[in-house]
């Protein structure tokens, strides 16, 4: 299965902001973007700032929202066809989508740091939906479906570092039971209401060519 294998910190230094993909590192002085701000690369710090093209600003605007949840290009397509076809807002609809991910409603949760942590512990078995184990990170959730971390995972030291950031408690469209490390979705969020520092009417654009 393709998969993403280089240093994390380098997709956040080639976007130019914090797409928060090392957990806990990316609120401490170690975060490589506070340290080295500039493209990653042999020569990343000698470079002109030049105008960017409105394909670059595009291009981008993907590239950053893909990266943010861990999606490779073929599937992240995918989702954006899906959500042409629904009804509504096609950017609004992709990032909902998104959203709706079982590794990053595990990440939204608190259970754990990263979205690729998430997707580790959601792959290893240690996530149960509805009452039954989902290794698939991919899995689309739906209002009133129940998430929780297995009777036997519950001791596991990444679960609790993460909880201790308290991110679960921020968003209104989630319900979460720390103590049981159970957590509902609400609801869909709007667009809004998902933070998210993106122009999805770029990528929109992109793929209409």
């Amino acid at each position: 299965m393709a998969r993403y294998r280089d240093a994390n910190c380098k997709l956040c230094r080639r976007e130019g902001e914090k797409l928060f993909l090392k957990g806990t590192r990316c609120y401490s002085q170690k975060c490589a973007i506070d340290r080295r701000q500039y493209v990653p690369g042999q020569h990343g710090g000698q470079r002109m700032r030049r105008k960017i093209s409105a394909y670059g600003l595009q291009l981008r605007e993907k590239q950053k929202v893909r990266r943010t949840y861990g999606v490779l290009e073929r599937q992240f397509h995918n989702y954006f066809k899906k959500a042409d076809a629904k009804t509504g807002i096609t950017g609004a609809n992709l990032i909902q989508s998104l959203e709706r991910r079982l590794d990053n409603l595990v990440y939204r949760f608190g259970f754990a740091p990263s979205r690729k942590a998430a997707r580790q512990l959601v792959r290893h078995r240690h996530i149960v939906v509805d009452g039954g184990i989902v290794d698939i990170p991919s899995y689309q959730l739906n209002p009133g479906q129940i998430v929780r971390v297995k009777e036997k995972s519950k001791k596991l030291d990444i679960i609790h570092s993460a909880l201790k950031m308290g991110r679960g408690e921020e968003y209104g469209w989630l319900r979460l039971n720390k103590a049981a490390l159970e957590g509902e979705l609400v609801e869909i969020p709007g667009r809004a209401d998902i933070p998210l520092t993106a122009n999805e009417q770029l990528i929109v654009e992109l793929y209409s060519k």
